[in-house]
């Protein structure tokens, strides 16, 4: 059962150029984290440059009774070649140039000798390199000085601030390693956070979490998972391990820049689908989960945003809407937040930032998790999107809910 701090209602709210194994967006360099399969989002597929999780009607979304989102789209006009301009990825981190690496490792050194940290010459480290860069560091750390530059921080830090800079230096796949064991250790699992996760990385990266989570929890994840899940989610979440959704080809990659998203479609297969769907639900008596599951574990997102404008032709209703009058609870949370990661990537971590301040106090390890882990992908994206949505700035919500060290540093990686 999720948590309600972490329930739809409360959390809920890539692309050209980018190569086999890399995560996030199009033109991403090796070692960045990011999500399953992710292409430039299309232009064309529902509505042209789509910013919104809805398939029609004005930017962002309204709320049906309940609170569940209902969809409707936005536009971005401005395009290139088919791909909508606010879909091109574009990070807040980026490698240090020049980069010494020897001098770093020196300078985090020095400041943790003797009594007393240097917060500020650790800050300045590591939140001006790149992840990639991180791991150099720590290679060089243990090289130089026999130490593990994760344990020395450990030792010498604390609360927010070392749960940052820990985000920081673990690699992608470390570190949602740590995210998904940090969930289902606890009393009760966080089952939003699975979901988060393993719904939007890619098969390369969830084959490098799997191996992670091997390797220093000494436990398979895939079991792990399993063993605190049950029902159509367990098999939800199973799936996705298999790391097999479709992934676009590098020509297709190129298809989709020139040509735009109708040229890596296949509608033919979308109606089809569609068909599957609308059966499997709103023309069935009960629902028929696996049906559902067979078409949203394994499409990648054009294919299935093409099913969803052919769904909402079919049946009438928005796939969204449909999914929370035929589903509830995990199940519902985890359909709907591969639909609308596959609608509009940025707004859906927007939304989870905004949720993740909003009322009395801040869920710090959200927005660290986010902040991070969309640091080299799309981190400006989100920004844009935070500030179209509620208007005011990401900066300017993250400097109001934070302080001290740890304010500094997460201003410092979500840039101005």
């Amino acid at each position: 059962m999720i948590h309600i701090c972490e329930s739809y209602v409360v959390k809920l709210p890539v692309y050209p150029g980018q190569q086999p194994g890399q995560g996030g967006y199009p033109g991403q360099q090796p070692g960045q984290g990011g999500y399953p399969g992710q292409q430039p989002p299309p232009a064309q597929v529902g509505v042209p440059g789509q910013q919104s999780y809805a398939l029609q009607g004005q930017r962002g979304y309204d709320q049906a009774p309940g609170g569940v989102p209902s969809a409707t789209a936005g536009m971005d006009n401005f395009q290139i070649g088919g791909v909508s301009m606010g879909d091109i990825p574009r990070p807040t981190i980026r490698p240090a140039n020049p980069f010494n690496c020897e001098l770093d490792t020196m300078t985090l050194r020095t400041a943790m000798r003797g009594i007393g940290t240097d917060e500020k010459a650790i800050i300045q480290v590591i939140g001006h390199t790149s992840n990639k860069q991180r791991q150099e560091i720590l290679d060089m750390y243990k090289s130089v000085y026999g130490k593990d530059l994760i344990s020395d921080l450990k030792s010498k830090l604390s609360s927010d601030l070392e749960e940052l800079i820990l985000a920081l230096v673990k690699s992608p796949e470390y570190y949602d390693a740590w995210c998904l064991n940090k969930a289902m250790r606890r009393m009760g699992t966080i089952e939003s956070i699975l979901i988060e996760i393993l719904t939007t990385r890619t098969n390369a990266e969830i084959r490098g979490i799997k191996a992670a989570y091997k390797q220093h929890f000494e436990r398979e994840l895939e079991a792990d998972c399993a063993s605190e899940t049950s029902g159509h989610f367990k098999r939800l979440l199973v799936s996705f391990f298999q790391a097999n959704r479709t992934e676009l080809t590098d020509s297709q990659r190129q298809m989709l820049m020139q040509r735009g998203p109708e040229a890596v479609v296949d509608r033919a297969l979308a109606q089809q689908d569609a068909q599957t769907l609308y059966k499997a639900g709103v023309k069935k008596f009960g629902t028929d989960e696996s049906a559902f599951l067979s078409v949203l574990s394994i499409r990648h997102e054009y294919q299935m945003r093409a099913t969803f404008e052919e769904y909402q032709k079919l049946s009438g209703k928005d796939i969204l809407s449909s999914i929370g009058s035929e589903m509830s609870l995990d199940l519902e949370y985890g359909f709907k937040a591969i639909i609308m990661s596959a609608m509009n990537r940025p707004k859906f971590f927007s939304d989870k930032l905004y949720e993740a301040m909003r009322g009395m106090g801040t869920d710090d390890s959200t927005l660290i998790r986010i902040i991070v882990s969309r640091s080299e992908i799309d981190l400006q994206n989100i920004k844009d999107q935070y500030q179209r949505d509620h208007g005011k700035s990401l900066n300017a919500a993250v400097s109001s809910e934070t302080s001290g060290d740890y304010k500094k540093l997460l201003l410092a990686i979500v840039g101005q």
